[in-house]
This record gives C-alpha cells, structure tokens and sequence, in this order.
C-alpha cells in the first residue's frame, strides 16, 4: 500500500460516499436503510484500519466477515416485512443511475492490479466486464424507466445479466483472497480489500450493487407483462 498513490484512495472513497448517497435517493431517504449502510462502513473502516483483516491464516477466515453481514442483512431485507416495505417503494430508476459508479470502481480496480495488490482476473483487461453494466446503466435508467421505451423483459434480462457479471467477480475476488481457501492468483492475490479504504468494496459498495439488481429482478417478475 505505500506504493499506491494516494489519488487511487480518494477515487475510492469518492465512489463509496456517492453510491451510499444514491443508495439513499432510491431509498427514498430511508433512514432505517442508511443507518444501517452507515454502521456497516464504519465498523469495516475500523476493522480494516486496526489490520484485523491482515491476519489471514486463520480458521474460520477473517475475511468472512466481510461477508456475512451483507448477507444477513440481505436476507433480512427480503423476508421482514419491515424490509419488504422498504423494497417495495424503492425507486428502480434513481437505482440503476447507481449503477454508473461502476465505472469509476472498475479503474480503480485496475490501479490495484497495476500496484500489485488485485489479480489481473479481476479487472477489465482479464475476466471482468462489469464496467458494460456501469457503461449501459445512464441509458437503461433513461430509456427504461423514465421513457419506457424498454419493456419489463428487456429490463429484468439487463438486471440478470448485470447480477451475473458482479457476482462473477465476486467469485472471482472471494477464491483469490489471501486465505486458506485462496484456489486463484496465488503469485497476486487479491490483498487490496484487506486495507481501508478498499475493504468498502465488498463491504458496502457490492452489496448495494447486488441489492438493486435483486430488488429489479423481484419486481419485474413480480410485475404483469
């Protein structure tokens, strides 16, 4: 990390307090949603910052808590109906303008790589094309929800095929991490998610990028053709 410039940090934390603020716009300003997201970044700064997550050879790893609260928290905001309140009402059009900020995340995924703390596989240049998700998104959101000129089958295959792409890199990011279950990128693991500020990518940054395409999908299907 003392190689890594400190721009690449900034970007990322620019990318995190943007897609938390668009996360709360498509909520409709839930606070019960945002403090939550809240809690979750600055518990994972905390635990990043004090090296909990440089220690990786242990049992269960440490990395699983990077990922367990996300999915607590997902299922809890699908089958509560505290939860499915919120879902309900969640503005699909300022959700998938979120989706942009997958641009940005994508360089800067490329400027770990190119420091050495991300694998190739996980950047544009390797296996990852999420950025089509970030680069289709303006016009999904413009063209498919606000003009119409999409119909839902159209809209629920894009929000598929995005869910497909992120999930391959999580896949990707979580079997190239530095732990006893690492199977890919042995000679360059994927160690920049260990260190503040980049733990918030698949802390808090994933998850809401995950979310938004769940919520999507259930609602088209849930939706009359």
């Amino acid at each position: 990390m003392d190689t890594l410039p400190q721009y690449v940090s900034m970007v990322f934390i620019a990318l995190t307090v943007i897609t938390i603020w668009m996360f709360y716009r498509a909520t409709l300003k839930n606070k019960g949603a945002i403090i939550i997201v809240l809690f979750v970044a600055l518990v994972q700064a905390l635990l990043s910052q004090e090296g909990f997550y440089l220690v990786t050879d242990t049992m269960p790893p440490r990395i699983m808590a990077m990922l367990l609260p996300s999915v607590v928290i997902l299922l809890y905001a699908f089958f509560s109906e505290r939860g499915k309140a919120v879902i309900q009402w969640i503005d699909l059009e300022q959700y998938t303008y979120l989706h942009t900020v997958r641009i940005g995340v994508e360089f800067v995924i490329l400027w770990l790589f190119l420091d050495g703390l991300m694998p190739e596989s996980m950047t544009f240049e390797g296996r990852n094309f999420d950025i089509l998700s970030g680069l289709s998104a303006p016009f999904i959101a413009y063209f498919g929800y606000k003009k119409g000129k999409i119909g839902r089958k159209g809209l629920l295959l894009w929000n598929i095929v995005c869910l497909v792409l992120v999930l391959q890199v999580v896949i990707t990011g979580i079997l190239s991490a530095p732990t006893v279950f690492q199977q890919f990128s042995l000679d360059q693991p994927n160690a920049g998610i260990l260190y503040f500020p980049f733990v918030w990518l698949p802390t808090v940054v994933v998850p809401i990028v995950v979310f938004g395409h769940i919520v999507a999908i259930r609602r088209h299907l849930n939706t009359q053709a």
